[in-house]
């Protein structure tokens, strides 16, 4: 198996429980957070939202220079929420089928106002900042909804809500 199959196989997987995830969001909870220093609900659904979309970055570039500031507008409706991540998805999705272990094994470089944070082969920037960078803040908004006492999908096995996740 290619490390470009194995990949898009995982990122399958991970995109459908997030999206699991990001149907249950209330839109009328959007302003709720659980603590001060806590992001929105709808900040967390924005970030979760555009994940996908870093693998576009990641592929087509060498680099990623990252210059502040960043001024995002949350989503304003769960409709919103899944409509743009339906279309962020599939457009990693259609980059990363497209994509070959050759290019996966190069390296790529994430900077911060021109200063190298670090430089990693495109397979573990796809993974770190793309797969586990979603599944992090997947979790956080499964915390979420237990709070706000939204059913809690199975992901990776049952949950208090949920006791199959077939």
């Amino acid at each position: 198996m290619t490390l470009q199959a194995s990949f898009l196989g995982e990122f399958d997987m991970e995109m459908a429980s997030t999206r699991k995830a990001l149907e249950r969001i209330p839109t009328d909870k959007l302003t709720w957070r659980p603590h001060e220093k806590s992001f929105t609900l709808a900040s967390l659904a924005g970030h979760l939202i555009e994940l996908p979309g870093w693998a576009k970055s990641t592929i087509v570039a060498d680099e990623l220079n990252l210059k502040g500031p960043f001024d995002r507008k949350p989503p304003e409706s769960t409709e919103q929420i899944l409509e743009i991540f339906d279309r962020n998805v599939a457009a990693a999705r259609e980059l990363l089928a497209a994509t070959n272990d050759a290019t996966l094994l190069e390296n790529w470089t994430l900077k911060v106002e021109d200063k190298t944070m670090f430089t990693m082969p495109r397979t573990q920037v796809l993974r770190g900042f793309v797969l586990s960078h979603t599944i992090h803040h997947r979790g956080q908004l499964t915390v979420y909804l237990r709070l706000l006492d939204v059913a809690v999908p199975a992901i990776y096995g049952p949950t208090a809500d949920e006791k199959s996740f077939f």
